[in-house]
């Protein structure tokens, strides 16, 4: 009998609401998660370490873990100290370093991950991959999906407003990365996931498209789905094309080249698929683009994030090396600097100031 379908690795709860947290033990006492109440709970020392009070009631049989940071070496010692006892899951709580560190943990000793996040400032809560800083910069580790994510609209709305915004340009990034990943398809014949392609680009047209704002619950609610969807396109695609093309590679060159001025990963990505659309002709695009940015409060321009015409330039033409064999329209054109340059005056002026 042919096979009809296939399988998709996605998480078996996603809980996206306001006082999602209140039923987190709930979530928790599933018994494909854990029978026994016998949890590793991995927190940072900011918003994780505040929410400890409020949840340690609800699971007794919890050990709880502070991680420092969002390094390879924090997250190798949080595996040695999971492994020391015997628990049914691992459990991230926090922002996106704290949740990378316990995917890495999770996997490392084999324990299945539910990530609880505190804010949405990128697609990684629920993608197969942990970013980690180590020697070399960072580093991006594969690991399987969470097996559970819980977003608690109400804690998201009491972080910083920088974090939905760099969520935001994110997820509207896909729009971009997929086209690049079609471009592949024309031009060389790398092959398209069909599914994990829809699935990431109407994340991020849903987030381009909604009316609402930062601190609209509905908005959040479709910001926090689509970041979702995507980590699963990622997984669906086997890899991080489905989110990663031009955009994401200019934020690399921003990270490699200008490690100590380096804006958030959403700000930088944003920028880079607003320029990234333009760059292919798509002006009416990468306007609209520009556009919602600016309502969210997102930047579309070098110097509203630090960086001068001449330092975003050498960003733009430093991008293919940080990617190699990945296929961009970066790629397609080959420009050169003063190419470049033009390019960037004529961006300027066709999505306004």
């Amino acid at each position: 009998m042919p096979v009809l379908t296939r399988l998709i690795p996605s998480p078996v709860v996603v809980d996206i609401r306001p006082g999602a947290l209140d039923d987190l033990a709930g979530v928790l006492a599933d018994e494909r998660i854990s029978h026994s109440g016998k949890l590793a709970v991995a927190v940072s020392g900011g918003s994780g370490a505040r929410l400890r009070d409020r949840l340690a009631p609800s699971l007794p049989g919890a050990t709880w873990f502070e991680v420092g940071g969002g390094t390879i070496d924090d997250a190798v010692r949080l595996a040695g100290d999971i492994k020391a006892g015997h628990y049914d899951a691992v459990v991230g709580l926090g922002g996106g370093k704290i949740i990378d560190c316990a995917k890495f943990a999770s996997a490392r000793v084999g324990l299945p991950l539910v990530a609880v996040a505190t804010n949405l400032a990128h697609d990684g809560l629920c993608s197969p991959v942990a970013t980690l800083d180590n020697d070399a910069g960072r580093g991006s580790y594969g690991v399987p999906n969470p097996i559970a994510v819980v977003i608690d609209l109400d804690v998201i709305r009491e972080a910083p407003v920088r974090f939905v915004r760099s969520g935001i340009g994110d997820a509207i990034s896909n729009i971009s990365a997929v086209a690049d990943w079609e471009l592949s398809h024309r031009v060389n014949g790398e092959k398209v996931d069909g599914l994990a392609a829809a699935m990431a680009r109407q994340a991020g047209e849903a987030v381009l498209r909604h009316p609402g704002g930062v601190g609209d619950d509905a908005f959040l609610q479709v910001l926090a789905e689509a970041l979702v969807l995507t980590g699963i396109a990622m997984s669906v695609s086997g890899d991080s094309r489905p989110s990663s093309g031009a955009c994401h590679e200019i934020n690399h060159a921003f990270d490699l080249l200008f490690p100590k001025r380096a804006a958030s990963h959403g700000e930088q990505c944003g920028l880079g698929a607003a320029f990234a659309m333009y760059l292919r002709g798509a002006h009416e695009e990468s306007a609209f683009m520009a556009e919602v940015l600016r309502r969210h409060g997102l930047p579309v321009l070098p110097e509203e994030i630090g960086f001068t015409v001449d330092e975003f330039v050498r960003a733009v033409e430093f991008a293919p090396e940080t990617r190699p064999g990945r296929y961009t329209i970066i790629e397609h054109l080959d420009l050169k600097t003063n190419q470049i340059k033009d390019i960037y005056a004529d961006y300027v002026k066709a999505i306004g100031s």
